[in-house]
């Protein structure tokens, strides 16, 4: 579909056709980790980073403590004084029954929409049930992207009742359902409205209506068989496709290094916690080094202290962070395929005109002395004539699709450029955020570090709490034990 070709809503689409697709505008995605290694980018829209941003005063710590936020930043274009909607997760609950044990966050929502039938809510749901309204938007919004949301279990927090992990959970669910509010599009739909404000028994009611699962599947090999069939994409989704493929990779690397230095810092924890104690035994064998050995046990378990708050910081504020938009990326490429299998109906469509009208062609030549109809009595003229309408019939049925198509098709690229071009706007920062928040906390890390040994080795020389042997006294020691 060409980008000049007005929107029609065909019947059936949603409202999502207000968005318009720029004229003559290419989109380029450039990756973030690259940009600024190349002298000779074109580094149109991207936000500089400034590296003197993080010392803006001689007297303050090298580390920027104002970024080391404790929640990762949301995706919002909207001030405060603009928005509309404000939803806020909190107070996880355990909830056991005879079956199974669950937990169910507190879901309050504050609005001035007119939709509403109220202006403050207060609802319990449970993760299934944040799952069940992203897949209604899935269904409902094909061509938009839906974020994601945090894995169901964790192999790391085996736990997931602890309050580490609850904490995590929480904040995930607060990120999705922030982003999702903030959408033009998906923040208006019914079924979230209703996810938001109707009480339990409501809700579960509304939940047991949907599309059915041979539906789901078959939409799901519709969509598998598109990006295979594929063959005149239109080149800046082919360009969208390809940088997915590759931010998927980097942010894949990213994530298993990240592991692996989390088991070194771990292992690294555990004989830290095994060196402690060396020196407190060895404390009770010597009483003049007593105090400089207690001294050194102390700072060690300062140490242990110092690493593990690293560890969890760098899960929670980097780790959590990359594995989400690794599960972005492959909402895109979801996103991708469906947009694909909507071009791929159009496509079919203008191939079978083609052949059609090669086929009301042929039958202009063609001699029907020999046809079935003929053989039936009919005049081979009259069956000529009869071929020739039902052709033409066909031809106008399959032009009216395709125009329904053609509508179905410039809708789906105006939605998917329109979502692109905010998620990339918000990727762009939330990475850089991550990376200063890395780098902050590594050098808040060092310098806790620091600041320990430098106050061990003040203690150790301070003579007047610990008393150093002096070499005299090791010398007498040394001739009474020749003696």
């Amino acid at each position: 579909a060409s980008e000049d070709t007005p929107v029609i809503t065909a019947a059936g689409e949603n409202n999502s056709s207000q968005i318009k697709c720029p004229q003559n505008e290419k989109i380029k995605f450039k990756d973030p980790l690259m940009t600024g290694l190349d002298k000779d980018s074109d580094d149109d829209g991207m936000e500089s980073l400034d590296l003197e941003a993080s010392n803006k005063s001689e007297e303050e710590s090298v580390s920027r403590s104002s970024s080391l936020i404790a929640n990762f930043r949301l995706d919002d274009d909207c001030d405060g004084e603009t928005r509309d909607l404000f939803i806020v997760v909190d107070d996880p609950e355990k909830h056991t029954s005879t079956l199974e044990a669950y937990i169910t966050f507190r879901v309050t929502t504050k609005t001035t929409r007119d939709e509403f039938e109220g202006s403050d809510f207060s609802v319990r749901r449970r993760y299934n049930d944040f799952l069940w309204i992203r897949h209604r938007l899935e269904e409902k919004y094909p061509t938009h992207l839906v974020p994601p949301l945090p894995e169901k279990h964790s192999l790391k927090r085996m736990d997931r009742f602890s309050t580490e992990f609850l904490k995590v959970r929480q904040t995930a669910l607060q990120k999705f359902l922030t982003r999702v509010a903030d959408h033009p599009v998906l923040s208006f739909d019914k079924c979230f409205q209703i996810f938001l404000t109707a009480k339990a028994w409501e809700f579960q009611a509304h939940k047991k209506q949907g599309s059915g699962f041979l539906t789901r599947v078959s939409e799901s090999l519709n969509n598998m068989s598109a990006s295979y069939m594929m063959k005149n994409r239109p080149p800046e989704f082919a360009l969208m496709h390809d940088y997915i493929t590759l931010l998927s990779d980097k942010l894949g690397v990213m994530d298993r290094i990240a592991q692996r230095v989390a088991k070194e810092q771990n292992d690294y924890m555990a004989e830290l916690l095994e060196w402690g104690p060396c020196y407190t035994l060895w404390a009770n064998a010597e009483d003049q080094l007593a105090g400089a050995l207690l001294t050194m046990s102390k700072a060690l378990d300062e140490c242990v202290r110092t690493i593990k708050e690293l560890i969890d910081a760098t899960d929670n504020r980097f780790a959590q962070p990359v594995k989400e938009y690794l599960l972005y990326t492959e909402c895109i490429k979801n996103v991708l395929r469906r947009r694909d299998a909507i071009q791929n109906e159009y496509d079919s469509v203008i191939e079978e005109i083609s052949r059609k009208k090669d086929e009301k062609e042929m039958i202009k030549t063609s001699d029907q002395t020999y046809s079935i109809g003929a053989f039936l009595g009919k005049d081979p003229e009259d069956v000529k004539q009869q071929k020739h309408e039902k052709l033409e019939q066909q031809i106008a049925d399959m032009i009216r699709q395709m125009e329904y198509f053609n509508d179905r098709t410039v809708v789906a690229n105006a939605d998917l450029k329109a979502d692109m071009e905010r998620w990339h706007k918000h990727k762009q920062r939330d990475l850089k955020e991550i990376f200063i928040t890395l780098a902050d906390m590594h050098i808040a890390y060092y310098e806790k570090n620091l600041a320990i040994w430098e106050n061990t080795i003040r203690t150790i020389q301070n003579k007047e709490h610990i008393q150093l042997p002096s070499t005299a006294s090791i010398n007498e020691n040394q001739d009474h034990g020749i003696v």
